[in-house]
């Protein structure tokens, strides 16, 4: 198995929703997953629900270089979603920002 390339940037983000907004923030994620897939550099990016603490949103996205992962920060797709975070988060996003090892 040959692994991604070192400038790949894969990550974990953990977005904990403001009591009794954990489907409304689900909602507004699952609505923009389309239009970023389809972002330059975007190599995955899905959305999960935390079975044990269902008002959390778990991402797991692959970019394909840092400027990608910029870029998509710095685009219209997440711009809309951050608008959306200041009453949707109960919290800052914790990101964990992954180096694939095997």
């Amino acid at each position: 198995m040959s692994l991604p390339p070192n400038d790949q940037v894969q990550l974990v983000a953990y977005l904990v929703a403001t009591e009794g907004e954990g489907q409304a923030l689900a909602n507004a994620i699952a609505d923009i997953v389309p239009a970023v897939l389809e972002e330059p550099g975007c190599l995955g990016y899905a959305a999960h629900v935390a079975r044990d603490v269902p008002d959390t949103v778990v991402m797991y996205e692959v970019w394909e270089s840092r400027a990608a992962f910029d870029a998509h920060l710095a685009g219209a797709n997440f711009a809309s979603l951050s608008v959306l975070f200041k009453t949707l988060l109960s919290e800052p996003p914790r990101i964990d920002l992954l180096r694939r090892i095997a």
